[in-house]
């Protein structure tokens, strides 16, 4: 079954990630902003949301959103072993996010803002926690 789900994985990493800066960038109706933004107060953003937002829906969909999007980046030690140490996953990852961030700020078609690496930082390492669950279980059914 692991390996089943690691081919799995291999095959579809690459099309979600195409999917997933798809929708950063030019999904959900954006268009270039007048002005580029920049949010380093942590959960600024965030709280500010939840406070105007009328349906929880909408807080749920958000935060959690943030999360699950980028839980399967916690299982790429399976393309590349040596992301099975934590610290030069997070490390590569939180790179790779602040250059995602800084193309939507330069390109005016999003937001520069920290809650967004916070947020996917903390899906990325629960895909971690998970693929490791998952290594753990599989393991003692052999």
């Amino acid at each position: 079954m692991l390996k089943f789900l690691k081919t799995t994985y291999r095959i579809l990493i690459i099309p979600y990630t195409i999917l997933l800066l798809y929708f950063m960038f030019l999904g959900f109706g954006r268009e270039v902003m007048s002005i580029n933004i920049v949010r380093l107060t942590p959960l600024a953003s965030t709280i500010q949301f939840v406070e105007n937002s009328l349906f929880l829906k909408d807080i749920l969909i958000n935060i959690i959103g943030n999360f699950l999007m980028f839980l399967p980046f916690g299982f790429l030690a399976w393309i590349f072993p040596k992301f099975y140490d934590f610290k030069t996953l997070i490390l590569s990852f939180l790179f790779v996010l602040i250059i995602v961030e800084a193309l939507q700020y330069f390109t005016r078609l999003g937001v520069f803002d920290i809650d967004d690496i916070i947020l996917n930082s903390i899906g990325m390492s629960l895909g971690f926690l998970l693929m490791n669950f998952l290594e753990r279980i599989f393991a003692v059914k052999h």
